[in-house]
């Protein structure tokens, strides 16, 4: 018996390598998912004075956030969670207006993906967690 015998010789089918076309999936993925990203960030630019530098970061910052998802008769609503600063948050919004723009499905459904970012508390500085109003009278006339 030889010491060393060649697959191609035990088998009459072809041999096929997973792992070199798990490989190719993969890199298949990758590059779709880099060019979701690419798109999303060109809807960004115009939304996002520092997109250049910073908006992949504010993507991704937008894949992990927090967020509410509600199933209504003909409509999925996902509503997120403020960002970490407000010209983020503000970022965010203008993003979801426009994908609402182009009446998404789910997948596999009837439902209109909607989006929305929820608007951050408004917190006084006084009493951090109250919601701060504004007053027509200045501080200082109000004290006498």
């Amino acid at each position: 018996m030889p010491q060393r015998i060649e697959i191609q010789d035990l088998s009459e089918r072809a041999v096929v390598k997973l792992a070199t076309e798990r490989k190719h999936l993969t890199d298949i993925i990758k590059m779709v998912a880099y060019q979701a990203e690419s798109d999303l960030l060109a809807l960004l630019r115009p939304h996002y004075a520092r997109a250049e530098q910073e908006g992949r970061t504010l993507l991704h910052e937008l894949f992990a956030a927090a967020g509410d998802v509600r199933v209504c008769d003909t409509e999925l609503h996902i509503t997120l969670a403020p960002l970490s600063s407000p010209h983020r948050t503000r970022a965010a919004q203008a993003l979801c207006e426009l994908l609402d723009q182009t009446a998404t499905t789910f997948p596999g459904s009837r439902l209109r993906i909607r989006f929305a970012v929820r608007p951050p508390p408004c917190i006084g500085l006084a009493f951090p967690g109250s919601p701060a109003h504004s007053s027509t009278v200045p501080a200082a006339a109000s004290a006498t």
